[in-house]
């Protein structure tokens, strides 16, 4: 006789109607938004055919009889239903019809605005599931980490077709014109970021160039991943702006690398080149010990802050004179950075907070970083520089104009400071 061992009633009853994770987790807030995510859409497309045809639905011309009639710039034909993937969830919404007139008296489809042709996705899904890709996770992990919030409807499929927008949107940044932008100054710096090179885990280094317009914005020109920081990979940078068209700037700020150093001798001799401070306090701290970092650091600040040319020429002179006898190794480093240390002084005081240091770029490079924090290694050294674009590109870094933007115009003073010790 063969014993069939089954759950007693009560206790299957019980596991069925038992609470499972998130059952409890319903918002009425994130629903009814959803809810209503259908109706303000149409009502945002119906608007936008009213002003097409200057009139509402069912509504008539204020002009009267024929003139009226011709006054119509089209009319209305019905609707057809579209698919609409956003951050609301999927959903169904009715887009009106309507043929308008042309000029030469026949008539063309209507067709929207905010919601394009064949448009399945808003712009921010596309950045989302973009973004998710970018930070390292494959197309399937990147479907199921967005089910939920996206009703399911993205597929790996979707990824990609997002992921290879994302792609052609970045080379043809890459490949973009620069001969029309108004550039006066460059800022050039660099960052160390590890990336997965042939399976392992290798440092790269991300080259960064923001230009600064003639009206003072702040603008990301280029993002190269090299193997260093060396002239060559430098000039690599260099030489592409130039054969995009970028014109010779008037002023630049470096961190003091000696290969890009070398790299602006090449192919900008003679621009004023600003060594950023903020690393040369660094490379004094680093020549003496801790107990002199303070007095160091107060000398150095009473120095490079001061308010004019003159205070700058005759504090520099302290400075050299007084850590000469106490520790020589740190009068000689600065004595290393010459004039570059002070070509801001050649500016009108107003933009001297902007031109000192490379602190633009090394914003950018922070928040970059913070972003990727929780990820020890990228997936390829092409996904870091377009991680680094896409943050600016996807509006979430937003740059504002420099200090003393307005005075830019101002040609830069010839005559460097004086160095006499």
């Amino acid at each position: 006789m063969t014993s069939v061992t089954t759950k007693p009633d009560s206790l299957q009853l019980e596991a069925e109607t038992a609470p499972h994770l998130f059952d409890d987790w319903f918002d009425p807030i994130e629903s009814e938004v959803r809810g209503r995510a259908r109706q303000f859409i149409e009502e945002l497309i119906r608007g936008e055919l009213d002003e097409a045809l200057g009139r509402p639905r069912y509504g008539r011309s204020k002009v009267a009889g024929d003139a009226e009639r011709e006054s119509v710039a089209g009319h209305r034909h019905g609707s057809r239903r579209r698919s609409l993937t956003g951050t609301f969830g999927p959903i169904e919404i009715d887009v009106p019809r309507a043929r308008l007139k042309t000029a030469g008296g026949k008539t063309t489809e209507w067709k929207s605005k905010a919601l394009r042709a064949y448009q399945r996705r808003t712009l921010v899904a596309d950045a989302l599931i973009a973004s998710c890709y970018l930070a390292g996770t494959n197309t399937r992990r990147v479907r199921r980490a967005l089910a939920s919030l996206f009703g399911g409807a993205v597929g790996k499929d979707t990824v990609s077709r997002v992921w290879r927008k994302v792609k052609s949107d970045w080379d043809a940044w890459n490949a973009r014109s620069l001969a029309e932008e108004p550039i006066v100054r460059l800022i050039l710096d660099g960052t160390v970021v590890r990336v997965r090179l042939d399976r392992k885990a290798t440092s790269i280094s991300l080259l960064v160039v923001l230009g600064v317009r003639a009206d003072g914005q702040k603008v990301l020109l280029a993002i190269k991943s090299m193997g260093g920081e060396s002239t060559e990979a430098w000039r690599t940078v260099l030489d592409d702006l130039i054969k995009r068209g970028l014109r010779g700037p008037e002023f630049l700020i470096v961190d003091g690398a000696p290969g890009l150093d070398k790299a602006i001798a090449a192919v900008w001799d003679g621009v004023p080149v600003q060594r950023c401070t903020v690393h040369k306090h660094r490379n004094l701290l680093a020549h003496a010990p801790e107990r002199l970092h303070d007095e160091i650091t107060a000398d150095y600040n009473d120095m490079i802050y001061a308010t004019t040319r003159e205070e700058i020429e005759t504090r520099r002179k302290a400075f050299i004179r007084k850590w000469r006898l106490k520790h020589r190794a740190v009068a000689d480093s600065l004595e290393e950075a010459a004039e570059r240390l002070f070509s801001f002084a050649r500016l009108p005081p107003s933009q001297w907070r902007s031109a000192r240091t490379t602190n633009a770029i090394e914003r950018l490079h922070e928040e970059f970083k913070r972003r990727i924090k929780t990820q020890t290694v990228l997936p390829s050294a092409d996904t870091a520089a377009m991680l680094f674009w896409a943050l600016l590109a996807a509006g979430q870094i937003n740059m504002r104009k420099v200090d003393g933007w307005q005075t830019l115009a101002t040609t830069p003073i010839a005559q460097p400071i004086d160095l006499a010790a």
